[in-house]
């Protein structure tokens, strides 16, 4: 898991550098706060627009397509969060597989919950069909 941050962090820790490089270039003397403004602004609208695509392009088809993802994505932003709860007050392990295990368990719930559903429409559609036939005597 510390590995992992570390790449991650390297990474975000280069795109930053050479932000700051190019902002000063250009004679801008932007501070790290308007910085985080701009960026974060910038990605977080480009963000938005492709998510908003694509939940309208799902909703054609599946509301539960569109809550399995925003309920996905805050999974993982708590398993992130718990791990490193953990680094910091030393109780218990940072450890990626740990997300892994806690996403993974996520999945094969909802695998189960999707195969009740349609266990139960199908079921449903049996007994509709069983009733609607007419009996023979």
């Amino acid at each position: 898991m510390n590995s992992a941050l570390k790449v991650i962090t390297g990474i975000v820790n280069y795109f930053h550098d050479k932000l700051i490089l190019s902002t000063h270039y250009m004679g801008l003397n932007l501070s790290d706060k308007q910085l985080h403004f701009l960026v974060i602004g910038f990605l977080g609208i480009v963000l938005f627009l492709l998510v908003h695509k694509l939940f309208q392009y799902l909703i054609r088809y599946s509301l539960t397509a569109i809550s399995f993802i925003y309920t996905f994505t805050v999974l993982v932003v708590i398993v992130f969060a718990i791990e490193i709860e953990q680094k910091i007050t030393g109780r218990g392990h940072m450890e990626f597989q740990d997300i892994l295990e806690g996403l993974w368990g996520f999945l094969v719930a909802f695998l189960i919950y999707v195969g009740w559903v349609i266990i139960v429409y199908y079921l449903k559609k049996l007994l509709a069909h069983l009733r609607a036939s007419p009996r023979k005597k």
